[in-house]
């Protein structure tokens, strides 16, 4: 499963020279991933009210081209893999139309409960595993 989200380019995501900032690209990745978490009914609101946390413990990312001011980005969100304990993602990043893909990378993110690694409550995993079929 994956999911694409749409966003535009604001003028506050790029350097002097209308290009996106590299670090705004681990933002979209996390836009991308709160986006595919709510499209399986998720929230991560309704994990933190159940006192599990979602960290991430890596980021990758690779640019290919730059991406520009006021551009419609699509953000697709693949899910990697999933245990109890952790969850990956794989994302693209590609301007609205476009083939090309602009920058793609990966993350992993933990479980945690009162600081520590956990293992996910049943009533989460079920959820979050449908994102892998």
């Amino acid at each position: 499963m994956f999911v694409t989200t749409t966003e535009r380019v604001k003028f506050f995501d790029t350097d002097t020279m209308s290009v996106v900032h590299h670090s705004n690209y681990i933002r979209m990745f996390e836009t991308g991933r709160v986006e595919f978490l709510r499209a399986l009914g998720l929230s991560l609101n309704e994990m933190m009210s159940d006192g599990i946390l979602f960290p991430i413990v890596e980021v990758n990312a690779k640019f290919h081209a730059p991406a520009l001011f006021d551009d419609l980005l699509e953000i697709k969100t693949i899910a990697v893999s999933l245990t109890k304990a952790k969850m990956q993602f794989r994302y693209e990043i590609r301007r609205q139309g476009d083939e090309k893909i602009l920058a793609e990378g990966s993350s992993t993110n933990v479980f945690t409960h009162d600081g520590k690694i956990c293992r996910l409550p049943e009533k989460f995993f079920e959820r979050l595993a449908k994102g892998l079929q």
